[in-house]
């Protein structure tokens, strides 16, 4: 374990250095002398005890210097997750939350919030069917995202918006907002109702899918986690004028672990492709072949029938979704959550996120 001595001195938790109620550092960092060196070191059950120049005096535990130290987080996943295909999910059997439980028990609460952490995707069932539950759902998850489609949104098949999203054809696997400098977190769909036949909700958990690409081919891994790609959403319908760029790789890393922490992959919204050089745009094609073949692979296909009274909420930075067309009335009313809040509810519960 390597520590640096200004790291050593920024990071002190003494009282003059950082205040414990409010968690938040008092030490202005740009004092600190970069060459610093403690005069004196000692450890001292289990504590590194350290004597700066100016007498000042910090104090760590080992353990905590363990924890936090760069070896210590390279080793440690940032979310803890199960990566799954159609088997391991159903082989899994996963519990939906209930309503009545749902709304008056954060034990059920921290279930559900552990099965979303884990997999990317839950489900919360006997919702009654009307917009206003489905918002009073999603408030207990987290504060609700509002973006050009609104707050709440209910929606057919009637081409109000400029988005394929608002018809009855198949719609392929793909994240949302891509199009979104920082994608929506999370996704929420509540069927109201469907008088006719299809509609199937396709579910794909994409970092499933990218982990086979990085186990068999770590350059098109690297490669779709480095190139950044332009998203665009272009809409020109009755009053409905949007113009939204979202610009970032297809697979998003945390840079010292590796660790996949968002996908970004909608082949509809992809704008033209002008960030990659001539030298690279083919062997982008072929990484963004490889991850396509693997997330088209039948086996890695959930396939889930919304009905009235059942409430899905999807990571959008981790599990794909897309339906089989449909025909007759097919009303669906859902909203986008702030990741941020979702995490901090869940921290808040004691789970890790």
């Amino acid at each position: 374990m390597l520590l640096d001595y200004v790291w050593l001195r920024d990071h002190c938790r003494s009282e003059s250095c950082f205040d414990a109620k409010t968690n938040q550092r008092k030490l202005d960092t740009a004092s600190v002398d970069l060459s610093i060196r403690p005069v004196r070191t000692t450890v001292e059950d289990d504590h590194l005890l350290l004597t700066w120049p100016d007498g000042h005096v910090t104090t760590y535990s080992l353990s905590w210097l363990a924890q936090n130290s760069y070896e210590g987080k390279k080793q440690r996943t940032v979310q803890q997750r199960l990566l799954w295909n159609s088997d391991i999910y159903m082989n899994s059997n996963v519990p939906s939350a209930t309503w009545e439980k749902f709304m008056s028990c954060d034990e059920e609460r921290k279930k559900f919030l552990h099965n979303f952490l884990l997999y990317g995707v839950a489900f919360v069932e006997d919702v009654p069917v009307t917009v206003e539950a489905t918002e009073t759902v999603t408030r207990r998850v987290s504060l609700i995202r509002e973006t050009t489609y609104g707050r709440m949104w209910s929606f057919t098949s009637d081409f109000s918006r400029g988005d394929s999203a608002y018809s009855s054809v198949a719609l392929d696997r793909h994240t949302d907002t891509s199009y979104f400098q920082e994608p929506c977190g999370i996704q929420v769909f509540h069927c109201l109702k469907h008088e006719g036949s299809g509609g199937r909700t396709l579910l794909v958990d994409g970092f499933y899918s990218a982990d086979k690409v990085l186990q068999r081919s770590p350059e098109n891994f690297e490669l779709l986690a480095r190139v950044p790609i332009r998203h665009e959403y272009i809409e020109n319908t009755g009053s409905h004028r949007n113009h939204m760029v979202g610009v970032g790789p297809i697979l998003n890393v945390y840079p010292w672990n590796n660790e996949l922490y968002m996908i970004r992959y909608n082949n509809y919204d992809r704008s033209v492709i002008n960030t990659v050089p001539y030298g690279a745009v083919q062997r982008w094609y072929v990484a963004h072949r490889e991850l396509t073949t693997e997330l088209r692979r039948p086996e890695n296909e959930l396939w889930v029938k919304l009905s009235p009274g059942k409430v899905i909420f999807i990571d959008n930075w981790r599990v794909m979704h897309g339906r089989e067309s449909f025909t007759g009335l097919r009303q669906l009313c859902g909203c986008y959550l702030t990741r941020d809040d979702v995490l901090n509810t869940a921290r808040s519960l004691g789970l890790q996120a």
